[in-house]
């Protein structure tokens, strides 16, 4: 089995064409905060997570820029450069200081769809707090989900070469498998790998305090006018709760909550039909998945095997 060197989810990098329309939701709506704003590019952080930043926006072509993973320390990432470097995986940069808020040791790397993916070491704890009760902002960033035209393919990638492992799957009597959750860490999933018509962002989710925290920052949400494409409901495999919103440019954004906490040695994946209505929404409160509502996550084909200019 490849060595499980990546501990956990960092950030989630976007580029959109309406900088400033995208910052405001981020940060005057969905609950996230400046640490950094400098000439089209802004770091944002989580109240409550150590993590510098979980979101960076740059003013640009619409695209998922990269998505960030973190290392125990240099000689891991070394070590794992090296390793991807022998397989024949194309990588963009070595490993090197890096110049983004909290500093660190990283390198980034295309995964056999073509998205940039970096991973970092060392990086500066962020100043963070306890987030209060009722206090309806993300605490964290919980997990990132792709979508791939060939998400076997991509599953057996990240086992591979980033020692990811398969948590749970969800599957289709008529379409196969739809959805792979992959883990790093005791988190039922960091990273999930969904079937879709082209390669994109389906979300990216934000840990709330409790499901007090969770609906209410629905509410404040849906009142601000976002589109909320699905929820509020909890899911089977990972027991999370879930709320789907897109932002002003239709990527999808989630807030969730008690996201599983799994025994890494002991667990067992499932196997979980789609078909069953306990599967999507163990509540019942949220509309039945339908083609509408897995429509609004396919998101616009994203840009591949091209980095961002930073």
């Amino acid at each position: 089995m490849t060595p499980q060197l990546i501990t956990h989810l960092r950030h989630v990098d976007l580029a959109v064409p309406d900088y400033e329309k995208q910052l405001d939701f981020y940060t005057g709506t969905w609950g996230l905060t400046t640490v950094a704003d400098d000439s089209g590019i802004a770091f944002l952080a989580a109240e409550g997570s150590p993590e510098q930043y979980v979101v960076r926006l740059r003013r640009g072509e619409k695209r998922m820029d990269l998505v960030s993973f973190g290392a125990a320390n240099a000689a891991d990432v070394d070590a794992l450069a090296a390793q991807l470097i022998v397989d024949g995986v194309q990588v963009i940069s070595e490993p090197d200081k890096l110049d983004t808020p909290g500093g660190g040791y990283g390198f980034r790397f295309f995964d056999v769809d073509g998205r940039v993916v970096e991973v970092s070491s060392d990086v500066a704890l962020r100043q963070h707090r306890r987030i209060e009760e009722r206090e309806a902002i993300p605490v964290k960033l919980s997990h990132c989900v792709v979508n791939s035209p060939e998400p076997e393919r991509m599953r057996a990638w990240y086992e591979r070469h980033l020692g990811f492992r398969l948590s749970d799957t969800l599957v289709s009597p008529h379409m196969g498998d739809l959805m792979y959750f992959m883990r790093c860490n005791d988190y039922h999933h960091s990273f999930a790998i969904a079937r879709g018509p082209h390669v994109s962002l389906h979300h990216a989710s934000f840990e709330m305090r409790g499901v007090e925290e969770y609906m209410r920052g629905t509410g404040r949400v849906k009142r601000a006018g976002a589109p909320l494409t699905w929820g509020p409901g909890r899911h089977n495999a990972g027991d999370n709760t879930f709320s789907y919103f897109h932002d002003p440019h239709g990527n999808t954004v989630e807030y969730t909550t008690e996201l599983a906490i799994i025994d890494q040695d002991s667990w067992h994946p499932g196997i979980h039909d789609v078909t069953d209505p306990m599967t999507q929404d163990v509540w019942g409160t949220a509309d039945p998945m339908s083609e509408v509502v897995a429509r609004a996550q396919f998101n616009d084909p994203d840009v591949l095997f091209a980095p961002p200019p930073v």
